[in-house]
C-alpha cells in the first residue's frame, strides 16, 4: 500500500478519492497504507499493460492458510509471419505468463510459464526484474496451476479444421468440426470447455482435466473430443480423442432432445415451472468415463429451482443420460444408482474409534 505519511499526501489522495475522512480520521496514522488498485485485473494490467489477461483469476489456498490469486496473461500480436488469424489484430498468442497475486497485501509476482515464446523472452530482457522462472514459484502454489479455459478455447476453435491431417481431406473440408449446442436457461448456446476428474484411457490414475466435445459440421452426433491435461510433468499437454465414423455417438443437442422427449422429466417441468417459479437448466457436461475396462459417456445435467421475489436459484434435480436412458434424480449418487445400477456405501457412523462397516456397498466401482 501507499503510505500516508504526511498531511500533504493525505490532502491530495482525499482530493482523489472524494473522502474527506482521509484528511480529518484521527484513525489513520503516519505508519497507515493506502490500499490503491485493489481489484487483481487492475493491479496486474497496470504494471503489465504489454499483457492480454485471462478472464477467469481463481484462488487457492497454501499450507498455511495463505490465499493466492492466480492470474493467467498472454503474449499476442498480429505481425507473425505465416500465421492463420483467429481475429481481426491477433494471429499469435502464448500463455507464457502466470501472475501470482496474495490476496492479503497485494503482492504481485509474475512467472515465465512458456520460455519458448519469443516475446516474452524479449519483455524479460526489458524487464529483467519482473519476470521469474517458473522453477521460483512456491511448489504449493504451483501445484494449483489449471490449463486457461479462454486459451484452450482458441485452441478448439483452431482444431475444429486443423485436425484433418491428409493433405486432399484437408483442401476440400471434407471433415469440418464444430462446437455442439446446448440449452441453457431456456435457450440455445454454443458449449464451453469444462473441468472433470477423469482418467484417460491407457492411465491408471484420475487427472484433472479441461474438455471440450465437438460434432461434425451440420451434424449432431459426436466426432471427438478434445482434452488438457493440468497435472504434474502432464501440465499443458493436449490429447485428442475420435470416435470412429461407423459408431453414431450421442452430441449434447441429441441428448437434449432425449430430455425434451422424456415423459416423466417433460411432467416435472410441467408442474414446477408455473408463474411464481423459474427453471434453470444448467450445462450439459458430457463426460468420459470408465467401468472396468470399458469406456464410455456420461451426460449430466443440474436443473434449479428459482422463485420470482428471489435471485437465488436452489439445485434440485440432476439428470444423468447414457446412449440408451435418461434419469432424473434428487442427488448425484441416487441418480447414478438410477442409470447404472451401482449403488453407493451407506453413511458410516464412528464406533469406538473405527468406522462401522457400511451395508450392501457397490455392486461394482465406477473408476
Amino acid at each position: 500500500g501507499i503510505l500516508l505519511d504526511s498531511p500533504f499526501r493525505r490532502l491530495l489522495f482525499s482530493w482523489r478519492l472524494g473522502d474527506l475522512n482521509l484528511l480529518i480520521s484521527g484513525a489513520i496514522r503516519p505508519e497507515s497504507r493506502l490500499m490503491f488498485l485493489r481489484q487483481i485485473q487492475d493491479r496486474v494490467q497496470h504494471i503489465t499493460p504489454f499483457l492480454t489477461l485471462d478472464r477467469d483469476p481463481y484462488m487457492v489456498v497454501d499450507d498455511n492458510g495463505g490465499l493466492f490469486w492466480i492470474q493467467d496473461a498472454y503474449t499476442r500480436t498480429n505481425r507473425f509471419p505465416y500465421s492463420e488469424p483467429f481475429s481481426p489484430n491477433v494471429n499469435y498468442t502464448r500463455n507464457s505468463v502466470k501472475v501470482v497475486i496474495d490476496a492479503y497485501d497485494g503482492t504481485v509476482d509474475f512467472y515465465i510459464a512458456d520460455e519458448t515464446d519469443g516475446m516474452i523472452q524479449t519483455y524479460s530482457a526489458i524487464f529483467p526484474d519482473l519476470l521469474k522462472p517458473l522453477d521460483e514459484m512456491p511448489d504449493v502454489v504451483r501445484a494449483h496451476l489449471r490449463y486457461p479455459q479462454d486459451f484452450f478455447n482458441l485452441q478448439a476453435r483452431m482444431f475444429l479444421k486443423y485436425h484433418m491431417t491428409e493433405a486432399q481431406v484437408f483442401y476440400n473440408e471434407e471433415d469440418l468440426w464444430e462446437t455442439p449446442q446446448e440449452t441453457f436457461l431456456g435457450s440455445s448456446q454454443t458449449m464451453e470447455p469444462y473441468y472433470v476428474m477423469m482418467r484417460l484411457p491407457e492411465e491408471e490414475e484420475e487427472e484433472f482435466i479441461l474438455i471440450l466435445p465437438f460434432t461434425p459440421f451440420g451434424k449432431p452426433n459426436l466426432a471427438g473430443w478434445l482434452a488438457a491435461r493440468n497435472d504434474g510433468e502432464d501440465y499443458g499437454k493436449l490429447i485428442a480423442f475420435n470416435f470412429p465414423k461407423e459408431r453414431q455417438v450421442d452430441g449434447p443437442e441429441q441428448i437434449e432432445a432425449k430430455i425434451d422427449n422424456d415423459p416423466t422429466i417433460s411432467e416435472w417441468f410441467t408442474l414446477r415451472c408455473q408463474e411464481g417459479s423459474t427453471c434453470i437448466r444448467g450445462n450439459l457436461l458430457v463426460i468420459p468415463l470408465a467401468v472396468g475396462e470399458t469406456f464410455g459417456l456420461m451426460y449430466a445435467e443440474p436443473i434449479y429451482l428459482q422463485a420470482e421475489q428471489v435471485e437465488f436459484p436452489e439445485l434440485k434435480k440432476v439428470i444423468l443420460a447414457s446412449q440408451e436412458r435418461v434419469v432424473m434424480e434428487d442427488s448425484i449418487p441416487e441418480a447414478i444408482a438410477a442409470l447404472t445400477g451401482f449403488s453407493f456405501p451407506a453413511a458410516t457412523a464412528p464406533v469406538d474409534g473405527k468406522e462401522a462397516a457400511a451395508e450392501g456397498g457397490p455392486t461394482m466401482g465406477l473408476e
